[in-house]
């Protein structure tokens, strides 16, 4: 019969008795056999509610009052508070005060670690306890297996003849070996230190023996902060020979720490690096130093004895160092202040070493300020270049001058929530004052001065403010043409003090260029602005499919450009212009405020998307640009250059475009250009092709740009990059890319790599080289990466795998 057999008042209350040492046998087993948990018994108490009331169900419930013993028998299962017991027998002794289940015995906690045994044998006080054969299941997935487990002094327990892995049993064959484990004779797992220990263990891989291990101790799967040695990483760079490098790791406190590394490499001898971490309520910040006294620095030197990271001809350049700081912090919800700062001895330290977080090509070192409230944005932030490479130049040291100081640059952006004549108003204020030790024209100091045909940057200091106002309104007429008018206001003002040099090398200019030359310096200008977009989109359905075509024109009446036809203002931001389909419907398509298009301008074309239901779709933008009236501010030069050969310094421009398509088995490609306006000859153009799919995923990208004479590039650049992926099984994957310059025959990279990735294991192996245009020096990397969940992961530094990622 279910349920309980209750002979009388006093059998009742042993029965609960009862219940209560099951609950203490259900929280003591949870808690020695369960590592990942490290909780002390009081933590568990305290996780059940005064007055939960108890669930025992049972075939049946005996009292033996001669044995003083309580007996249930028969799909035992006790519930409280949201733990749960479930065995086939329960006997407490009130004796011993021992507690021992048997049957199948499953532990299900509240947390939702579970626990599998044939017997349980456990004291009342929830100190000491014995399990034979267990199995244990964290809610972390990680997962315990013993012959037998003993539990002493309430903190320590011991499993006898172990095995740990951290991944989960293959649901088709549970016999078979996962993909790694830890066999030891014993697992100490010590509840007051966080530490679990192996003693005498066998690291198994794929259920080979890998490894005879003495003993070694791991922090707690649940512990986050340690004091310990970290896993080791190894890398392999051409100038640097192989590497390991080992770090500790200080827990100082719940807020601070600190990391220590040593690093050794068989060319250039030892690198130390520390790092000191901070966090606050409202932020965090670090401070990372590193240096080394290399032992063959003539690994940097050219054949004419010119080291290429000191900048200085027959310089030993023994010592290089760095040192960075980051940080970021809530002012309150609407403000944020930060920085990231870098200093080092030589332009290309931190790259060189890969120091993680400093190691990017171009390092922006900053200082900001950011606010965001709705549609309000206010940045205001001081910056400094660091350009790293590793390239020749007459003069690294005047490379690195050239950089600018911004001090500051200021952006804020204003959207009125409130709708303004029936239209949307927007404000926007930049500035900038910028800094330069050494003017930066392109050219080495030993170049012949006549060639020079740009001033990237002047030497000396400017600055410019600009304010512009801008509103817009959308009308749709009942046959579904949309017109939207606008109006932009935008005023600027500016300060320019140039020194000698810099204003030698802009009249030089001029004259190769035969075009006046005036620098101010001071300046005020102002732009007004009447538009006009016209965009008419026309939907049409066929047979499993459906379209949409949009004509669309826009037309701009605004004065000419003040200051341009001559080398007047310097141009800092704005020169990396593109024209291209994208930018096409742009008011004003400069990238920057320093330059401002002028004059009467059209921009026409039409876009359009189509969907099928198949899955497929496509889209196409195409159209071209014409000069109205006044000067065109993109056929007049200023120092830079920026409007020659981007098809917009004729009175018609050339045609932009662009089309592509996705599928749903993976397929996607893309072709976009600009075409003569006349002969529809290539100037531009990009091809993009990719597949994603399984087992095989493959990209292909053809890049090609006209020769550009004035800004060095004499002859014709033809680029293409593939790159392909296959899986070989469900988790084995390789891979590989390379760019090639068809114009230089040159392979610029290429790269292989080999990967296996599964729940609990990550293999990933990569070999990249890299070839220079100029020398044609290659540089090599080897990454290698073994990632084995809960444990960590060994291998090199992430920047040397995301070069064939």
């Amino acid at each position: 019969m279910r349920g309980a057999v209750l002979r009388s008042h006093r059998q009742a209350g042993l029965a609960r008795l009862y219940g209560a040492s099951a609950l203490a046998c259900l929280l003591a087993c949870a808690v020695p056999t369960a590592p990942a948990l490290a909780q002390d018994i009081t933590d568990m108490a305290t996780n059940v509610p005064s007055g939960t009331q108890m669930l025992l169900a049972a075939d049946t419930l005996v009292y033996n009052n001669d044995n003083q013993t309580v007996t249930a028998v028969g799909g035992v299962q006790i519930d409280y508070g949201g733990n749960r017991l479930v065995a086939q027998r329960v006997e407490y002794d009130r004796n011993t005060k021992r507690l021992v289940a048997s049957g199948n015995v499953e532990v299900v906690n509240s947390d939702g670690t579970k626990i599998y045994s044939q017997h349980i044998d456990i004291t009342d006080d929830f100190a000491d306890g014995f399990v034979n054969a267990l199995r244990v299941e964290t809610p972390e997935k990680a997962y315990f297996a013993a012959e037998s487990a003993e539990r002493m002094g309430g903190v320590l327990t011991t499993f006898h003849n172990g095995v740990y892995t951290a991944c989960e049993p293959c649901e088709d064959k549970p016999d078979k070996a996962p993909t790694w484990r830890v066999k030891a004779r014993k697992i100490i797992w010590n509840g007051e230190k966080k530490t679990v220990r192996f003693e005498n263990a066998n690291f198994e891989f794929f259920g080979f023996p890998l490894a005879y291990l003495p003993a070694f101790e791991i922090a707690d799967p649940t512990v986050k902060r340690k004091s310990g040695f970290l896993i080791p990483s190894i890398s392999y760079n051409t100038d640097l020979g192989f590497g390991v490098k080992v770090p500790y790791y200080f827990a100082l406190s719940p807020t601070y720490d600190l990391t220590v590394a040593g690093s050794g490499y068989t060319k250039q001898g030892f690198l130390g690096e520390a790092e000191w971490r901070q966090r606050f309520n409202n932020g965090q910040y670090n401070l990372k130093i590193a240096g080394i006294r290399q032992e063959a620095p003539d690994a940097f030197v050219d054949e004419s004895g010119y080291n290429v990271n000191s900048g200085a001809a027959g310089d030993p350049n023994k010592f290089r160092g760095m040192m960075g700081t980051k940080g970021q912090f809530a002012i309150n919800p609407r403000w944020d202040f930060g920085w990231d700062i870098l200093l080092q001895t030589d332009k290309n330290f931190s790259r060189t070493y890969t120091i993680d977080g400093f190691n990017d090509a171009v390092h922006q070192s900053t200082i900001y300020l950011t606010g965001l409230d709705g549609r309000n944005y206010f940045d205001v932030r001081a910056m400094r270049f660091t350009v790293q490479e590793n390239t020749l130049s007459s003069d690294s040291t005047a490379r690195a001058s050239q950089q600018p100081w911004v001090l500051p640059s200021l952006d804020y952006a204003y959207i009125p929530d409130m709708a303004v004549a029936g239209g949307q108003l927007s404000f926007n204020v930049n500035a900038r004052v910028i800094s330069r030790d050494r003017i930066d024209t392109g050219l080495a100091d030993s170049a012949d001065a006549t060639s020079i045909n740009n001033v990237r940057g002047i030497e000396g200091q400017s600055s410019r403010l600009t304010a512009e106002a801008e509103w817009k309104r959308t009308f749709t007429t009942s046959g579904g043409l949309q017109l939207t008018p606008l109006l932009a206001l935008r005023g600027d003002a500016g300060y320019v003090n140039a020194n000698s040099a810099s204003l030698a090398a802009i009249e030089q200019m001029a004259t190769n260029l035969g075009v006046d030359e005036d620098m101010h310096t001071s300046l005020a200008r102002y732009m007004a602005t009447a538009g006009l977009e016209m965009r008419w989109p026309v939907l049409f359905s066929m047979p499993g499919s459906s379209h949409i075509i949009e004509p669309t024109a826009q037309v701009f009446v605004r004065p000419n450009e003040q200051y341009v036809g001559g080398l007047a203002v310097p141009n800092e931001d704005a020169q990396s212009f593109v024209f291209d389909a994208t930018s096409l419907f742009e008011r004003d398509k400069f990238s920057g405020y320093d330059r401002m298009e002028g004059g009467s301008r059209a921009n026409v074309g039409f876009r359009y998307s189509g969907a099928y239901d198949n899955g497929w779709s496509t889209n196409a933008l195409f159209g071209q640009s014409y000069q109205l009236g006044g000067q065109n501010s993109f056929a007049a030069p200023d120092l830079v250059n920026v409007g020659a050969y981007s098809g917009l310094e004729t009175s018609t421009s050339d045609y932009v475009g662009l089309v592509g398509f996705n599928s749903p088995s993976g397929f996607s490609g893309s072709l976009s250009g600009r075409f003569d306006e006349q002969s529809f000859e290539i100037r531009r153009a990009e091809v993009k092709a990719a597949y994603s799919g399984l087992p095989v995923s493959l990209s292909a990208k053809y890049a090609f740009i006209q020769a550009q004479p004035l800004y060095g590039f004499d002859t014709d650049r033809h680029e293409v990059t593939l790159g392909a992926s296959t899986h070989l099984a469900e988790n084995w994957r390789v891979f590989g890319t390379g760019t090639y310059d068809l114009q230089q025959s040159v392979l610029v990279k290429d790269g292989v790599g080999f990967a296996y990735n599964d729940s609990c294991f990550t293999y990933l192996m990569t070999f990249s080289e890299s070839r220079d245009l100029t020398t044609k020096e290659v540089s090599q990397n080897i990454g290698f990466n073994l990632s084995f969940r809960t444990l960590g992961d060994f291998g090199s530094s992430q920047s040397a795998i995301d070069t064939i990622q």
